[in-house]
């Protein structure tokens, strides 16, 4: 048949011209079909692939999807959900949809406006559309793949056919992903070949499903085949008179294949307490030596099942449901009730496994009933706070440690407490990369950066610092760093000031809350530096913010929109406008959590 033109990833042109040029040959060969029997159908098609990516997991997943569909000789270009519109989708005829879910169940920040615009009321139908629909989530969250299934319901609400069913993807989403992939292909191949859509079911094809070899797995690290790191350095960032511990952690990785970039991510693969799984054995009364089965198959012993396989430390309404549900608990079924949600939060805030078996005894007499209801135990990612250039066989974290009293226990987090109670130096863990493709130093050395990451948000900070000291970059650096005191908490104070002292660091604002009467943060700094802060926008700096998403990702975002609007003379709607092109232009970077 006749080839499809398209520009190949690896042509001297920047992804977005990539995009833009695939699109253009698209439109010029949507309507000349392939050499085909007479009165047969073309034998290519032209399909929208498009993603909705926090992290870049979605937007990798994406690419390797447009890349196969362009080897089967099909017309698949790659477009990012952020800037782009539903009246788009209403041209489009084929599109897959690969949808990370964020936050409270909701589509990624950049994402947002193209799925309001989605669900306006009276938004046409999309008879003509076939699509298929990717969703990637934690199962450890309440809401897993919400936007995913939200996006493939609206679909096929608004009249769309599915090309397959839709698949809800875990973090480890390597056979999901296949299985879904295959049934992709196949109901395409219907397609092609005349038949009408069928929605394949990737489940009935699983069988089918093929997974890399060994060496391919080894060959990079990943959460299933980590890479096992020495721990060489560990040593807190704050004061030992601070109310709270930050820790800085080095791992090294010299002679690994582990790669990262600045902005990128640590996973560690956690270890529950043991004795806190001791306390859970004893309550049940369970051997710690039974064989139970392993979510993605083989089998283990229950003590190592619980430290380090499953989540013991926090309930979710699955766990709860499940446990009411062997042991008939009234009380919990009434938790359950829909109008009962907020009872139920409050009562599985601040608690985990061994509570619920204290307060609701009894219940679990067979291992194999424990481990069926407790979730995977995740790995916890931390912003890598070294520069690859600078540190090189190192990977280095910004760790603060969690430790609290709540229901008359003293509780911590999973991998923080182990890092600073229960691993030492010359001790080791697994590890991974977590890429950030979207948190990534801009591509030309010359633009401004303005940086704005309270606490342990200062991490991702000191790695794009030493990078562009180390890679040469002339362009001008500016950080916002807040913690509670000055005394006690600031991080890499020695570095930061030093950086500030010989000019790499061009300005430095610092807000410590609780070092006056009333409370400073860095917002409030920005407000202060305002007509600065407009000018840098004007000469073209990208914004990176990096931190707590529930509180001072939204204050800062605020505070930018009225730094636009009072510094550019406009009204709301343009400085909303002004911050949108911020994030077109690739300029507004977020990795909140």
């Amino acid at each position: 048949m006749s080839a499809i033109p398209f520009i190949p990833d690896n042509a001297p042109f920047s992804p977005e011209q990539r995009n833009w040029l695939n699109g253009f040959l698209a439109g010029v060969f949507a309507n000349v079909p392939a050499v085909s029997p007479a009165g047969g159908p073309p034998r290519s098609l032209k399909i929208a692939v498009l993603y909705a990516s926090q992290s870049g997991t979605a937007e990798g997943i994406a690419r390797k999807v447009a890349k196969e569909l362009k080897a089967k000789g099909h017309v698949a270009s790659l477009t990012s959900l952020e800037g782009y519109t539903p009246a788009t989708l209403l041209t489009e005829r084929y599109a897959i949809f690969i949808a990370s879910t964020y936050g409270d169940g909701e589509a990624p920040d950049a994402v947002r406006p193209f799925y309001e615009q989605l669900c306006l009321q009276h938004f046409p139908c999309c008879e003509n559309l076939s699509f298929a629909v990717l969703a990637l989530g934690d199962s450890n969250y309440e809401h897993f793949c919400k936007f995913g299934i939200d996006l493939d319901n609206k679909l096929a609400s608004l009249a769309g056919t599915r090309i397959c069913e839709r698949v809800d993807c875990d973090v480890d989403l390597d056979e999901s992903f296949a299985n879904w992939k295959l049934a992709l292909f196949d109901g395409v191949d219907d397609i092609v070949s005349g038949g009408s859509v069928q929605s394949a079911s990737p489940s009935s094809i699983a069988s089918r499903s093929k997974t890399s070899s060994g060496a391919e797995q080894a060959a990079t690290p990943t959460r299933d085949n980590p890479y096992i790191a020495q721990l060489i350095e560990k040593r807190p960032l704050t004061s030992s008179i601070s109310s709270k511990l930050t820790l800085h952690v080095a791992f090294d990785i010299g002679g690994s294949n582990v790669r990262y970039e600045a902005g990128d991510a640590c996973g560690v693969i956690a270890q529950n307490d043991r004795q806190l799984v001791e306390e859970i054995l004893h309550a049940l009364n369970f051997s710690s030596t039974v064989s139970v089965p392993l979510p993605k198959g083989g089998s283990t012993t229950l003590l190592d099942a619980l430290l380090n396989h499953f989540q013991v430390t926090r309930l979710t309404r699955k766990m709860v449901e499940s446990y009411a549900t062997i042991g008939a608990c009234k009380p919990l079924f009434t938790l359950l009730a829909p109008e009962q949600q907020s009872n139920l939060e409050k009562y599985a805030c601040d608690r985990g496994l061994i509570d619920l078996l204290h307060d609701y005894p009894g219940v679990l007499r067979d291992p194999a009933d424990l481990v069926a209801i407790l979730p995977r135990l995740a790995p916890r990612l931390y912003s890598i706070s070294s520069s690859p250039s600078t540190h090189a066989g190192e990977i280095h974290t910004t760790v603060a440690v969690v430790r609290y009293r709540s229901h008359n226990r003293e509780r911590g987090g999973v991998c923080s407490t182990l890092l600073a109670d229960r691993r030492g130096a010359g001790e080791s863990l697994p590890v991974y990369i977590q890429p950030n493709k979207r948190f990534r130093l801009p591509t030309d050395s010359n633009v401004p950066i303005i940086m704005i990451g309270p606490g342990t948000g200062v991490a991702p900070f000191r790695s794009f610092l030493h990078e562009r000291r180390a890679l040469g970059h002339k362009g001008k650096n500016w950080l916002f760093f807040g913690e509670r005191s000055a005394a006690t908490d600031f991080l890499y104070c020695d570095e930061l000031e030093s950086m500030h002292s010989d000019g790499h660091l061009t300005h430095l604002d610092l807000a410590f809350s609780r070092d006056q009467e009333h409370k400073i943060y860095v917002q409030d700094r920005m407000r202060e530096q305002k007509q600065e802060l407009f000018r840098w926008l004007q000469d073209g700096a990208s914004v990176y913010v990096c931190g707590d998403a529930s509180r001072m990702a939204k204050d800062v975002d605020t505070v930018l929109h009225e730094v636009v609007q009072s510094q550019g003379g406009l009204d709301a709607d343009a400085a909303t406008e002004y911050v949108q092109h911020l994030k077109d232009g690739h300029r507004y970077h977020r990795d909140v959590y």
